[in-house]
């Protein structure tokens, strides 16, 4: 018997109490009720900001949609502006042609 004491280290035995000790005081101390004041603060910073983080998203969201909307307003604009365009060049080239063939 005298052997297996003489075996155990002291360091690593008191190591391990010191663990066990500090881990039921830790469940101890984050169990209480000042702790679960805490949790409960916390969590409700994080659901502010939440709610926060998601009104600014939805805003960007927005705004994006509304530059969308004028960017392929304009797109539309330009290229019925081109397509004007073209059509008078083009009568011009067949008013050019007929000149040409006349003379």
């Amino acid at each position: 018997m005298m052997d297996v004491l003489c075996k155990l280290d002291g360091k690593k035995t008191g190591i391990f109490a010191a663990g066990v000790l500090f881990g039921t005081a830790g469940i101890k101390i984050l169990s209480s009720k000042d702790a679960k004041k805490v949790y409960t603060h916390c969590t409700a910073a994080v659901l502010r900001a939440k709610e926060c983080v998601l009104k600014t998203a939805a805003c960007v969201q927005e705004n994006a949609e509304d530059i969308y909307a004028e960017a392929v307003q304009l797109n539309e604009e330009r290229a019925a502006g081109e397509t004007e365009f073209e059509d008078e060049s083009g009568s011009e080239d067949e008013e050019c042609k007929e000149t040409d063939s006349t003379e």
